[in-house]
């Protein structure tokens, strides 16, 4: 889990997975454009094929930090910068951005790795220019403050990091709250306080998008999918999905196929 204070731009250039920001979790894939304000909490993780050894897949991206007062600390408070300031202010809910936008983001940030350190703080004034003026992004989080530090950052990060691991299997409440050195209520309050989610929504998150990949793939029953996604019965999976996505696994699948 990353925390830090600076502004943050992430350009996923290969690879696939599920990021955390915030309170939003959402798969991702190359192409994905995020812009993220100051101490929001986030992490990318790639699919478990990633980590197996001997694995040829790699995961790159391109990221740039930066500090609001690069320019010099009143720089961003003139009037023609006043679109920037409120695009700052916006990016406390992290920008997915989209569109043309994406595009024209994308290719400067790839033309940037040629340029020379003064060409590099123009071509990302010109980006903040660029995505201060457009529409095309959305909000993923509430923007509330999480009220994390590096210490809950990796606190956070070693629970996220169990549950990816085993949510296949039974996930057990009071071994996520060892990990921390909590009791299960303190764990319970702190995990919800960080997130905004109580953790056994997180856990039933994970395990539902894991079963929508499944069902995409088409390789499984429905039934199959259930246990190999961490459900232990068939209606508790097909409960939980539909309270999730607002549909019946079997119909979701269906709407895929006809795509």
């Amino acid at each position: 889990m990353a925390f830090h204070p600076e502004y943050e731009i992430v350009l996923v250039t290969e690879s696939v997975g599920q990021r955390f920001i915030g309170e939003h979790m959402q798969d991702f894939k190359a192409g994905d454009l995020c812009f993220i304000g100051p101490n929001v909490p986030h992490l990318y993780r790639n699919t478990e094929d990633y980590y197996k050894q001997n694995a040829d897949l790699k995961a790159k991206s391109i990221v740039i930090h930066f500090n609001e007062d690069f320019l010099g600390k009143d720089f961003f408070n003139i009037p023609e910068m006043q679109h920037v300031k409120v695009l700052f202010e916006k990016s406390l809910k992290v920008l997915d951005i989209f569109g043309e936008t994406n595009a024209f983001i994308a290719a400067r940030l790839k033309e940037m790795f040629h340029e020379n350190a003064t060409k590099r703080l123009l071509s990302l004034l010109e980006i903040l220019d660029f995505l201060g003026k457009s529409n095309e992004y959305q909000l993923l989080t509430s923007g509330d403050s999480f009220g994390t530090n590096i210490k809950d950052a990796e606190r956070v990060n070693r629970v996220f990091e169990y549950v990816m691991k085993n949510f296949r299997n039974e996930i057990r409440l009071d071994e996520a709250a060892d990990l921390v050195a909590m009791s299960e209520t303190s764990f319970s309050r702190y995990f919800k306080s960080r997130t905004n989610k109580s953790f056994s929504d997180f856990v039933s998150q994970i395990r539902i998008a894991h079963a929508c990949k499944l069902l995409i793939d088409c390789k499984m029953t429905v039934s199959e999918i259930a246990f190999e996604s961490g459900f232990n019965n068939l209606s508790n999976f097909n409960r939980q999905f539909k309270e999730q996505m607002n549909i019946t696994p079997s119909s979701y699948q269906k709407q895929i196929l006809q795509k």
